[in-house]
């Protein structure tokens, strides 16, 4: 009896601590609404660069690779985006970024990628380990391409665009004239 007795004790202990640790601070995850979690990868020249970095703008965490098919045919609606938003104005947000996330493993297909599909942005970051990747299991991204739009804040807003729904989400945060 005492053993249960402690046990329920112990659980409405927890329970209470994990309540009053997220009732004061957003809760962190990969769910729309989340933080998303923070990524810390090296670029092509191995730098590294912070996705929390990037606060106080919209980004789009981009998860591709060189060898992924049906990555390189979204490239281009991604570039588009890139070129349509970088420069536009928005409601909460200084401006529009693209942190690139490779799950290559071979760095010189990675580059030449970056420059056959013209990703002319500069947060491009990756830790050459495939599917092997942390940022891709923190992100529990189990097929490419797939992304993540979060805003100023690092609150993740949507996730999984292609094509026009990519154009249609970030209409909706660009300040109107």
């Amino acid at each position: 009896m005492k053993t249960l007795n402690f046990i329920i004790l112990s659980i409405i202990i927890c329970t209470s601590s994990f309540e009053a640790q997220t009732s004061n601070q957003e809760i962190s995850g990969v769910n729309i609404g989340n933080i998303a979690p923070d990524l810390d990868l090296k670029n092509p020249n191995g730098d590294n660069i912070k996705l929390s970095s990037l606060k106080g703008n919209i980004v789009l965490i981009d998860f591709w690779a060189s060898w992924c098919g049906p990555c390189r045919r979204e490239n281009p609606n991604v570039v588009a985006a890139y070129n349509k938003y970088s420069k536009s104005k928005f409601k909460d947000a200084k401006g529009f970024k693209i942190y690139s996330v490779s799950l290559d493993k071979n760095k010189s297909a990675w580059e030449n990628a970056i420059l056959k599909d013209n990703l002319i942005w500069k947060e491009h970051v990756s830790d050459l380990r495939g599917w092997a990747s942390e940022s891709a299991t923190k992100y529990g991204v189990r097929g490419i391409p797939y992304n993540f739009l979060i805003d100023a804040d690092g609150k993740i807003i949507s996730k999984n665009l292609r094509g026009i729904a990519l154009h249609q989400q970030i209409d909706k945060l660009v300040k109107s004239l």
